[in-house]
């Protein structure tokens, strides 16, 4: 995901099941450092927000994570230091696995330390991670056009292709990796010269399908599920 405002703001989405959905916004907070990424952690009421600090590829050990609370409060502004540019975000259990340009990190959410760093080798953008049900930690890579996987406490390169489309947003879901392409020939600015839309990967075969028509549909960044299917 690629955010680069000071605020946060929390959006309710009101008839998704419909084909036009209402946004409205609950509430907003400043006081943020180029906010990334938000993850809310039902177990602990709370959300978790990635702050890049510095440049978007900076190596400069600015980054940092805060915590918020569903009613809009700042309970820690720098609640987990020493990231270069964090980005995505995952849960998997009480760790919080973070992507970090070029290496993937895990937090304690109950000690707040970081607990794993595993270097990506060639990675040039790490950018969104999800998790499978057999633990597996997937994450995208949306200038290499690959996607790595952390497994056996190893991480590696799981597939690259140029049908990835930049491959941004991740999901896991039946069986499925599905992947927000920002689209094709990505330019210094991060436009891109054909925009992108919805992908799925089957996560036992690797093979890449379109969702929908395949037709462009914009530089595609974060999934959820509605619930609707």
């Amino acid at each position: 995901m690629i955010r680069l405002q000071s605020g946060l703001f929390i959006i309710l989405l009101l008839g998704l099941a419909g084909s036009h959905a209402k946004a409205e916004e609950v509430w907003s907070l400043d006081g943020f450092k180029a906010p990334e990424s938000v993850l809310f952690d039902a177990k602990r009421n709370v959300f978790y927000v990635s702050n890049i600090a510095g440049d978007l590829a900076g190596r400069d050990g600015v980054g940092y994570l805060s915590k918020v609370s569903p009613d809009g409060k700042l309970q820690a502004a720098e609640w987990v230091t020493g990231f270069n540019a964090p980005k995505g975000l995952v849960m998997q259990g009480d760790t919080l696995f973070v992507t970090d340009i070029d290496r993937l990190m895990a937090v304690d959410v109950e000690s707040g330390q970081i607990t794993g760093t595993w270097p990506a080798e060639g990675a040039q953008f790490l950018n969104d991670p999800a998790v499978d049900e057999a633990g597996r930690v997937f994450a995208s890579d949306m200038l290499a056009n690959r996607i790595y996987v952390l497994d056996n406490d190893a991480l590696s390169v799981w597939l690259e292709s140029e049908d990835l489309l930049h491959p941004n947003g991740l999901r896991v879901e039946d069986g499925r990796l599905l992947v927000a392409g920002w689209g094709r020939d990505i330019q210094p600015d991060f436009s891109s010269k054909t925009p992108g839309h919805l992908i799925a990967i089957d996560l036992s075969t690797k093979a890449i399908s379109d969702i929908g028509s395949g037709e462009p549909v914009g530089n595609l960044d974060g999934l959820e599920s509605d619930g609707a299917g």
